[in-house]
């Protein structure tokens, strides 16, 4: 029993180092050929951030910020290092690697591990220079260390992935539930302390040293308008001719106030109504990986705001989802993360300020909304369907 044990382990080692090692293939390839020409690339954004920190300016204060402060290390670390691109590229696909790693910790099965080690051809150049992976590290350390039952872990790495990106919000309601159901009252408060303290270390600092500059960076991300790829503007963009302006750091639709605060109410409308159906079924694991994608597939599909690396985000948690499900939630996903390379970054700016391809676009956004469809409509209702 024990001999077998051994070499289930020994086995799973394996094939996880594999999987490692396909994945940082894969990011290589995206150096070369195709992916390596049209990039639309942040990382001269990213590295005036680091720069000016280097030089002693502070975030927020002196140099406007537009992420939340758990990202500025990402930002940062690079500097230390020559070639701030080809450093902060490989910062990114130690991050990838780490999701993969801890993916497997959550229980992927080895096709969901196949599926991560060659995703980076899907994600495409854009992987290279958006550090997405940093806080989707945090987010499925937090999944796994709740699947495994260590609450505290898992609150502290949902607390840092808060403090880096605002969508980890997003399942801080399964958290409590699972762990509420889990190990009662006690350990939730317990749990919860750990990723309040977490959030507390970030932010404090900068909330005490540049209050307004803070404000101004989560008002800026929240008040947002229709941003050019959101399901509602690729409606407008196939089937109307709206007018698209740069502002709030991004390419948007004018005047349509009304459309964007529409889609947040969609958007949360389908947040709370998953939050409560998992809170009403079993605490099961299955149950928390499905309910995890689903979650942030609603907030990616349905929001005012769907830029490229948001597709990132899913990557490392669809392919949990186990059973037929979980198959073709991920073909959906590898269809939406396709369709995203038809028209970015290479055509981009045919869509943008030509229309064209915006069909390509509406394809890709409602590839999203049946994923959601997938991950979260229940199983009695699916089998009456089919």
């Amino acid at each position: 029993m024990v001999l077998s044990l051994r070499r289930d382990r020994a086995a799973r080692g394996l094939t996880v180092a594999v999987a490692v090692a396909v994945f940082l293939g894969s990011w290589e390839l995206l150096h070369h050929g195709r992916y390596a020409r049209d990039q639309l690339s942040d990382i001269p954004v990213y590295e005036g951030y680091g720069f000016a920190m280097r030089n002693g300016l502070l975030p927020y204060r002196d140099i406007p910020v537009e992420y939340p402060p758990g990202a500025l290390p990402a930002f940062a670390a690079p500097t230390y290092a020559g070639g701030y691109a080809a450093t902060f590229g490989w910062l990114m696909a130690a991050c990838g690697a780490g999701c993969l790693v801890l993916a497997a910790l959550a229980g992927a099965r080895p096709e969901a591990l196949g599926f991560l080690a060659v995703s980076p051809l899907l994600v495409g150049s854009l992987a290279l220079s958006r550090f997405d992976f940093w806080p989707e590290l945090f987010v499925v350390a937090g999944v796994a260390f709740l699947v495994r039952d260590r609450h505290r872990p898992a609150f502290a790495a949902l607390g840092a992935a808060v403090a880096t990106k605002l969508y980890a919000l997003a399942l801080v309601p399964l958290a409590l539930a699972w762990t509420w159901r889990r190990r009662g009252p006690r350990e939730l408060g317990l749990a919860t302390a750990c990723g309040v303290a977490v959030v507390a270390a970030a932010l404090l600092p900068f909330a005490i040293l540049a209050p307004d500059g803070l404000w101004r960076s989560v008002w800026g991300e929240s008040s947002r308008p229709l941003q050019v790829e959101s399901l509602g503007a690729a409606v407008l963009m196939t089937f109307g001719h709206p007018t698209v302006i740069s502002t709030h750091g991004s390419l948007n639709l004018a005047g349509q106030g009304a459309l964007a605060t529409a889609s947040t109410a969609v958007q949360l409308a389908a947040l709370a109504a998953l939050w409560v159906a998992f809170a009403r079924g079993q605490a099961a694991p299955a149950r928390l990986l499905r309910y995890a994608a689903a979650c942030l597939c609603a907030f990616v599909a349905l929001g005012k705001v769907l830029s490229p690396q948001f597709l990132i985000w899913l990557v490392p948690l669809v392919p949990l989802v186990r059973g037929r499900r979980g198959l073709a939630a991920t073909v959906l996903l590898a269809g939406a993360l396709a369709t995203t390379q038809v028209f970015f970054p290479g055509r981009y700016w045919e869509y943008v300020f030509h229309r064209r391809l915006a069909w390509v676009v509406l394809a890709r956004d409602l590839l999203l909304v049946a994923l959601l469809a997938v991950l979260s409509l229940p199983a009695r209702a699916r089998a009456r369907s089919s």
